[in-house]
C-alpha cells in the first residue's frame, strides 16, 4: 500500500491506495457470492446445479490469487503518519491459513454439489461462499475491528447454513442452539474489546502490544479483563471445553457437508484468531492466557476423547457425533501449541499450522466416506460402517486410512508427525504435565478410531431397517463427492510420504 504526502506541508494525505492483489481472495469469494445469488434468479431449476459448479470455480480462483502473494510481504489499509500499523497484512501466517479455509470450502462445495436436491441452491452457494470470505478475511486482519468484522462475516452465514434444511426440527434447533451459543460468546468478546479498546487507546494488535506494556495503574485491571474476555469469545469459536457444548447437536442437525465445514473451516477460523490476540496483541499478558490455554487444552482433549470412547454403534448418527467428539478432542491439540507460544515464543505457532492442515484434509475425508454412506443408510450409524469393504472397498480403504492419521499410527504417517510435533512444543515450553495428558488422551483416542477402522472390514451382522432402504438414486455416487475423496485421500497418502511439506512450518516464524 501507497499514501501519498503533500508536497508542500509534508504531511501524509488521506487519500491512500489499496493493495487490489492482497486483498484479492477474499474479495473475489465474496463478488462470487454475489453472482451466485444474482445469477440463481434466473437459471431455471434444471440448471441449479451450474451454481455450484461456479461456487468451486470461484474458489479455485480465489486459490489461484494466493501464489502470486506467496513473498507474504504486502500489507495494505495502514495508518498514516509515524506508525506503519495496518489493518490487514497478507504474511505467511495469513497465506497458509487462507489456503486452508478456502481449500476447505472447495472440498465442501464438491460434498454439497450432489447434496442439495432438497436445499435453495442460490442461497445455500451464496451463504457457503460468504462465510468462506468472512474465514480468508480473518488471518489476514491486524486490528480488533477488522477481526471481529471478519468472524462474524464468517459465523452468521454458518447459522442460516445449520438451519438450512427445510421442515427439519432437528436442523432448526440446532441452528437454534448455534446461533445462541455463537451469540452470547461475540457479546463477552466485544465487552473484552472494548475494555481493551479503553485501556490501550487504539484497535490496531502491534499498536495493543506496544502500549499494553505501558498501562496506568488504574487501567490495568481493565486490561487483564479485557484481554480475558477476548480470549473467551475466541475460545468458544475453537470449540474449547468448557464452551464445546453446541458442538455434537450442530453437526447431527447440519447437512453433513455443513458439518464438515465447521468442523474444518469454523476451527480454523478460530484458532487463526486466537493466535492473533494472543501472540499478536497480547504479549504481554502471557502469564494471565498461556496457563489459561493450557487447561484449557487439557480439558478440551480429555472431554472430547472421553465422550467420542462411549458413543452407541447402533444409536442413529451416531458416526457424525463421534466425529464431532473427536473434532473437539483435536481443539485440543490444536491449543497446545498456542498455549506454548506464551514461554517459549511465537516460533511454536507453526506447530499449531501444520497440526490444522493435517487435520483438515483427513477429517474432510472422512466425512466424504460419510456423506457416501449416507446415501444408502441415512441413519449414519457406526453399525453401518461394518463391512464396508465388502461393498464399497476404496471408500473404506480410503476411510481407514483417514481414521489412522488421525490416531497418529501408520501408515498415515502425516498424522503421527504432527502429534509428535505437537508433543515437543509443550516439551519445548517446559510444559511437561500438559504433554503427558496429551499422550493420554492420544491412547484413549486410539481404541474408539481403530475399533471404526476394524468394522469397516468386519463381516456385518445385522441388515438395515426397513426405513432406511435405499432410493435409487442413492446407489450412484456424484463425481464430484469421488472427486472429494479422491483429492483428500491422494493429498493425505502424498504429506504420509513428504511430511516436511507441512512439517516445515513448524520450524519457522509465520510472522
Amino acid at each position: 500500500m501507497t499514501v501519498a504526502a503533500d508536497s508542500a506541508t509534508g504531511a501524509a494525505s488521506l487519500v491512500q491506495s489499496v493493495d487490489w492483489l492482497a486483498v484479492a481472495p477474499p474479495v473475489v469469494t465474496a463478488s462470487v457470492a454475489l453472482l451466485v445469488l444474482v445469477a440463481d434468479l434466473f437459471v431455471g431449476e434444471r440448471h441449479k446445479p451450474l451454481l455450484g459448479y461456479g461456487a468451486v470455480a470461484g474458489l479455485v480462483a480465489a486459490l489461484a490469487l494466493l501464489v502470486p502473494l506467496r513473498a507474504g510481504d504486502r500489507s495494505t489499509f495502514c495508518l498514516t503518519g509515524g506508525t506503519h500499523a495496518c489493518s490487514y497484512t497478507a504474511d505467511h501466517f495469513a497465506l497458509v491459513i487462507q489456503a486452508l479455509v478456502l481449500g476447505g470450502a472447495l472440498l465442501t462445495a464438491l460434498l454439497s454439489i450432489g447434496d442439495t436436491r432438497k436445499l435453495p441452491a442460490g442461497e445455500f452457494w451464496f451463504l457457503l461462499l460468504s462465510s468462506a470470505a468472512g474465514a480468508a478475511l480473518l488471518p489476514a486482519s491486524r486490528d480488533l475491528a477488522t477481526l471481529v468484522v471478519a468472524l462474524e462475516v464468517a459465523s452468521l452465514p454458518a447459522f442460516a447454513l445449520v438451519g438450512i434444511k427445510r421442515g427439519d426440527r432437528r436442523s432448526s434447533e440446532a441452528a437454534l442452539k448455534f446461533f445462541l451459543s455463537s451469540v452470547v460468546a461475540t457479546a463477552v468478546m466485544l465487552l473484552g474489546v472494548s475494555f481493551v479498546y479503553a485501556a490501550t487507546g487504539t484497535m490496531h494488535l502491534t499498536e495493543i502490544a506496544a502500549r499494553l506494556d505501558e498501562v496506568p495503574g488504574q487501567l490495568e485491571t481493565l486490561a487483564e479483563a479485557g484481554v480475558v474476555l477476548t480470549l473467551v469469545g475466541f475460545a468458544f469459536k475453537t470449540a474449547a471445553a468448557p464452551f464445546h457444548f453446541w458442538v455434537p447437536d450442530t453437526y447431527v442437525g447440519a447437512p453433513l457437508p455443513i458439518a464438515a465445514y465447521l468442523s474444518v473451516v469454523g476451527k480454523a477460523v478460530g484458532f487463526s484468531g486466537l493466535v492473533l490476540v494472543t501472540v499478536i496483541g497480547f504479549p504481554a499478558y502471557a502469564d494471565v492466557w498461556g496457563p489459561a490455554l493450557a487447561v484449557l487444552a487439557a480439558l478440551t482433549m480429555t472431554i472430547g476423547n472421553v465422550a467420542a470412547l462411549r458413543q452407541n454403534a447402533t444409536r442413529a448418527r451416531s458416526a457424525v457425533r463421534l466425529l464431532a467428539w473427536s473434532s473437539v478432542g483435536q481443539a485440543g491439540y490444536l491449543l497446545v501449541p498456542i498455549a506454548a507460544a506464551a514461554y517459549s515464543g511465537d516460533e511454536q505457532i507453526g506447530s499449531t499450522v501444520a497440526y490444522a492442515l493435517m487435520y483438515a484434509v483427513v477429517n474432510l475425508g472422512a466425512f466424504a466416506v460419510a456423506a457416501v454412506v449416507a446415501r444408502s443408510h441415512p441413519g449414519n450409524r457406526l453399525s453401518d460402517y461394518q463391512g464396508l469393504y465388502a461393498t464399497r472397498p476404496l471408500a473404506a480403504l480410503a476411510l481407514g486410512f483417514f481414521l489412522l492419521c488421525l490416531a497418529g499410527l501408520p501408515p498415515g504417517i502425516i498424522g503421527l508427525f504432527a502429534k509428535v510435533t505437537v508433543f515437543s512444543a509443550a516439551v519445548d515450553a517446559g510444559l511437561g504435565w500438559l504433554a503427558v495428558v496429551m499422550a493420554v488422551n492420544v491412547v484413549i483416542a486410539l481404541y474408539y478410531y481403530l475399533r471404526w477402522t476394524a468394522a469397516l472390514f468386519r463381516t456385518p451382522t445385522a441388515t438395515p431397517a426397513p426405513e432406511e432402504a435405499p432410493a435409487p438414486y442413492q446407489h450412484r455416487i456424484p463425481a464430484p463427492l469421488t472427486l472429494a475423496i479422491v483429492l483428500t485421500a491422494v493429498t493425505g497418502i502424498t504429506l504420509s510420504g513428504a511430511p516436511q511439506l507441512i512439517l516445515r512450518f513448524a520450524a519457522v516464524s509465520l510472522f
